[in-house]
């Protein structure tokens, strides 16, 4: 098979696969956010009754629990990204589709931390807006507008499936080498979730601001907000 058609076949697959994995993590494997906020509660100690209430704590406590969450997902994705790395180039779909979803997951944990509970169309289309935010993908908020949540998400889940493959195709060469594949596959993974992680922290905490920043304008008490987090 030539290189160019071979690279091809590759890309489209992946491409599936990445596709597949994004829509698995929209209609069946949802965080259930009841189960996460009672983990916000009692695994990362904050005193807050609902999602509304994260609006009460400080910034940096947020984002200490969002940092935590992204690296929760790094070692998840590492781990698998180790065990698909034995089967070399033959396992990179099934990887892909799994990783796709572990990622999505940290997305959505990573809005509920910030007060994004995803009950209503508009936080379910800025979910994904940061989906594609974090894939480096530029989704107007002019096409938002001209369709439904449940049109525009199978769009906004194609454009980061060619964009992301593209990336894992030329990224993820090194799994042709047997010997190394099981470390390359758990390095890519690692760096992988923790890439599109810190993107999409970043435009969550930018939203958070914003509707603090709103309400103390209403409240006549608008304060500067802090510096931003990096990980660790």
């Amino acid at each position: 098979m030539p290189e160019g058609e071979k690279k091809s076949w590759l890309r489209r697959r992946a491409e599936g696969a990445i596709r597949g994995g994004l829509t698995r993590a929209y209609e069946t494997v949802r965080v259930d956010p009841g189960r996460f906020l009672m983990q916000m509660r009692v695994a990362y100690g904050l005193p807050i009754a609902s999602f509304r209430e994260v609006y009460t704590l400080e910034v940096e406590k947020l984002d200490e629990v969002a940092e935590s969450v992204i690296r929760s997902g790094m070692k998840l994705a590492a781990v698998e990204g180790a065990g698909f790395g034995l089967g070399g180039i033959i396992t990179i779909v099934p990887d892909l589709g799994i990783l796709s979803a572990i990622t999505m997951r940290t997305i959505q944990k990573l809005s509920l931390v910030y007060g994004f509970e995803l009950n209503t169309d508009d936080e379910i289309a800025e979910l994904w807006i940061a989906a594609a935010s974090a894939a480096g993908v530029d989704i107007s908020r002019e096409l938002l507008e001209k369709e439904v949540v449940n049109r525009f998400v199978p769009k906004v889940i194609q454009r980061i499936a060619a964009r992301a493959s593209a990336e894992v195709v030329e990224k993820w060469a090194g799994r042709l080498i047997p010997i190394a594949s099981s470390a390359i596959g758990c390095a890519l993974n690692y760096y992988f979730v923790r890439a599109w992680g810190e993107r999409a922290l970043a435009h969550f905490r930018k939203k958070h601001l914003e509707a603090r920043r709103r309400f103390a304008e209403k409240q006549g008490k608008l304060s500067a907000p802090p510096s931003a987090p990096s990980l660790s």
